[in-house]
């Protein structure tokens, strides 16, 4: 038999005159605590927030807003929520939003234009005060729709000539030059790449980071192990099974993402290779299942954290501007190596 919760029915629902009788201060300087005016002093702000939290009072965020004039929700459009950085990126950014105050509306493009431009229609509707565009590559349809309705927005690796559009620079310049570094030192020349798609513009970056990083190790750039593919486990797989038709194979292969590197993980055990005594492999964004793979998967660290307070200071700087303030247009977030089990030296040229 299930059982039945027994729930407690409040006798009345707090309002903020219920909050204001509680902390002994007047309604306004509730109003004023919740809206964050700046001239309520932090000693009765905490005795109103200290209030509220012993009600259980919700503001109404609506009536805020129309008293305000803000919002104070902030938009986050991403590629495909089905890549494990993506969440976790959301996440990363909810967290601090979250703790400066905002909501945030996040939306999922699925790489289909049609569904970027409702996204941002439906973030349109609800007043947001800036949009994190975060999906390298696929942003341009929706760009001119934002400015022509003056929403701030930041892109990654895209510049938009727009006084209200900021740029996040990503440096994987200095973790794949790391990564084949590593690579070298172990014993390895010949490496391949698994490329994004080149319809996505920091698919191209990577790759050309890739051939720079090899031209300035000395090493000799392939071009047929160079595979584009998607950024998929399956991309990984199709890849893999590419350069394994080839008569010549590299002995390492770098990926433009962790989950196109865990692909070839998966291919080379079902092909009967170990990792990394028959093959190296190397990820890029350490998503939080790298470290878990079998062997643990090195990968170039791409900081959702980082990118994430970048995508937010952005928004932020607009949202709350003073007249004259100088406004950030660029930040940089770099990367790293990580080096774990999935790298080692090369297999001698008698056991290929």
């Amino acid at each position: 038999m299930a059982r039945r919760a027994i729930r407690k029915i409040p006798d009345k629902t707090p309002d903020i005159r219920s909050v204001a009788a509680l902390a002994k201060v007047s309604i306004a300087t509730v109003s004023r605590t919740i809206n964050g005016a700046p001239v309520v002093s932090d000693r009765l702000a905490k005795r109103v927030w200290a209030a509220i939290e012993q009600l259980n009072y919700f503001p109404n965020t609506m009536a805020r807003s129309l008293v305000s004039g803000r919002s104070r929700i902030l938009g986050i459009i991403v590629e495909n929520i089905t890549n494990p950085f993506f969440p976790e990126l959301i996440q990363s950014f909810e967290e601090i939003a979250v703790a400066h105050g905002y909501e945030i509306l996040v939306s999922s493009s699925n790489s289909d234009p049609a569904i970027l431009t409702t996204c941002v229609r439906r973030m349109i509707e609800r007043k947001v005060e800036g949009v994190a565009v975060l999906t390298f590559g696929e942003e341009e349809p929706v760009l001119e729709q934002l400015a022509y309705h003056d929403i701030p927005m930041v892109l990654a690796e895209f510049h938009l000539d727009d006084p209200k559009a900021s740029t996040i620079l990503l440096d994987y310049s200095t973790g794949i030059r790391a990564a084949i570094q590593h690579l070298a030192d172990l014993g390895h020349t010949r490496i391949g790449f698994l490329a994004g798609p080149h319809t996505i513009h920091s698919a191209v970056t990577r790759e050309n980071d890739f051939r720079a990083a090899m031209e300035d190790a000395g090493l000799t750039v392939h071009q047929n192990w160079i595979i584009e593919c998607n950024h998929t486990l399956k991309g990984g797989v199709v890849g893999f099974e590419r350069l394994q038709s080839l008569s010549s194979r590299p002995t390492a292969i770098l990926c433009s993402n962790d989950m196109t590197a865990i692909g070839v993980l998966r291919a080379a055990y079902l092909k009967g290779l170990k990792v990394p005594q028959d093959l190296s492999v190397v990820g890029l964004d350490d998503i939080d299942f790298a470290e878990f793979t079998l062997p643990p998967l090195t990968t170039i660290r791409l900081s959702r954290v980082d990118l994430a307070r970048a995508a937010f200071e952005a928004l932020r700087q607009q949202a709350e501007k003073s007249s004259g303030a100088t406004i950030q247009r660029e930040f940089l977030v770099s990367t790293s190596l990580v080096a774990r089990g999935s790298t080692g030296t090369p297999p001698s040229e008698s056991g290929r």
